[in-house]
């Protein structure tokens, strides 16, 4: 396959992220280069999502327009992955017959010797896995991934929660968790590259090993602070029922995993939780969030909310919008209710009307927007040690500025920072350097500051 080309378009969760790492991991090691395009390429994937109706949208609005690049060039192959693919399977072939391969997020290892069976066979091909398949383990390849200063790694696939809205077990399969011993191995070799952050992913890391004896998490994350030239740890996402004593310690006693989680309630509605098969009441949320706040005072918290959920009233919704009131979440991540294959709540009602819906979501996100306006403008005059990720974009006020230059980079809490060094004779910070900034602005998504150079 020596002087092949690949080019891949990605939607959805970090996972996906890290799903296309590894695609492409694998196509380099059989000989592939990544082109600049699709145009240019002579293999196009698209690595889809599921979890939400207009992500999946997405990715079938993205294969029509592929349609006339493929015309053009019938050699050119187009394949399909992601939770789409393993959602659909061959019926994607029969609504998109320009499609020469499917393939589930359980097949990503085996992707490059499909691509060799299609071109050796002449037809279309589908490739979704089963439970009974092995774990993937992604190994690290030094040299050959993307360099980057923070880099995701894989540490379980799959979920047995089996919450009531969410398609994620139906098409990435049981949970399944990776030996510790190659976990650490990939985080080395990222580090080898020049990663100084690693981002832990799995539906649910709190029960990670629990299946295979290799837990409790703590114990991974303690094995991870010990990696000599890594800085940073962070994971996603928690599953509240399982966030742990022992997990909320761990942020107080480990120097290197950052003070910010990602713990996902859904709704503020005791009601609603049963609903969605969440096993927490309100109550039990609020008891972690404090244990975790009294571990570490200053923690950021982040969470997702789903608005319009079968039967969620205006009282269910007020509950919700009292919740944010009470927690002071960093920031939410927050979507209306849509009905996705194979779930049990598609089969619940009533339905909640799309434009009340739109209506919850605003009034929920206006909400939200005020307290993280309120956290942010709270951190101004304050020095922030930031992780520097890379250049930030040009500002029409510096032009002609003699050796001011603008960067972006994260704290440990998660903010987005974008800062300006401080004159010909300041410090030129690197891609990777840990410097502390003087926050001098809040915005809504993000924070600006100057380096600081005492």
């Amino acid at each position: 396959m020596d002087g092949k080309s690949f080019y891949i378009y990605t939607f959805g969760c970090q996972m996906n992220a890290y799903d296309a790492e590894r695609i492409a991991r694998f196509l380099r090691g059989r000989g592939w280069s990544a082109a600049p395009s699709a145009e240019a390429a002579d293999l196009v994937v698209v690595n889809t999502c599921s979890v939400r109706a207009k992500a999946e949208q997405k990715a079938w609005s993205l294969l029509g327009r592929l349609e006339p690049l493929k015309r053009g060039r019938p050699e050119r192959l187009l394949a399909v992955g992601g939770c789409v693919a393993e959602q659909e399977g061959g019926r994607i072939l029969e609504r998109a017959p320009h499609v020469d391969l499917v393939f589930g997020p359980r097949a990503v290892e085996r992707l490059p010797e499909l691509v060799e069976k299609r071109l050796r066979e002449r037809k279309p091909l589908v490739a979704v896995g089963t439970d009974e398949e092995s774990p993937p383990e992604a190994e690290a390849l030094p040299g050959e991934g993307p360099a980057g200063v923070s880099r995701y790694v894989t540490i379980m696939q799959g979920c047995d929660n089996f919450c009531a809205y969410c398609v994620v077990p139906h098409v990435r399969g049981r949970e399944r968790s990776r030996p510790p011993d190659r976990i650490l191995a990939e985080i080395q070799a990222y580090v080898a590259e020049g990663a100084r952050e690693v981002v832990l992913l799995g539906q649910n890391v709190n029960s990670y090993g629990a299946k295979e004896g290799w837990g409790p998490f703590p114990r991974l994350l303690a094995a991870v602070n010990e990696i000599e030239g890594l800085r940073r740890i962070r994971f996603t996402t928690s599953h509240p029922k399982d966030l742990t004593d022992e997990l909320a310690t761990a942020f107080g006693r480990l120097e290197k995993l950052c003070p910010h989680i990602h713990l996902p309630v859904q709704s503020g509605s005791d009601r609603v939780l049963a609903a969605m098969n969440r096993r927490y009441s309100r109550r039990h949320y609020l008891d972690k969030v404090a244990r975790l706040r009294d571990s570490l005072p200053g923690i950021a918290v982040t969470t997702d909310l789903i608005v319009g959920f079968p039967g969620e009233t205006e009282e269910d919704f007020e509950a919700t919008l009292r919740l944010l009131a009470e927690v002071r979440f960093d920031g939410v991540f927050a979507f209306m209710y849509s009905d996705r294959p194979n779930v049990a709540a598609a089969g619940l009602a009533p339905k909640v009307p799309p434009p009340e819906k739109r209506r919850r979501l605003q009034v929920l996100l206006r909400m939200q927007e005020e307290i993280t306006a309120a956290i942010h403008r709270a951190l101004v005059g304050t020095r922030q040690e930031v992780l520097v990720e890379g250049p930030g974009r040009p500002l029409r006020s510096l032009e002609g500025k003699e050796g001011v230059s603008r960067w972006t980079g994260r704290t440990p809490g998660n903010k987005i920072v974008h800062f300006e060094t401080g004159g010909p004779r300041g410090k030129i910070p690197r891609p990777g350097d840990v410097v502390v900034v003087r926050i001098t602005q809040a915005h809504a998504h993000s924070l600006s500051g100057l380096l600081d150079e005492s």
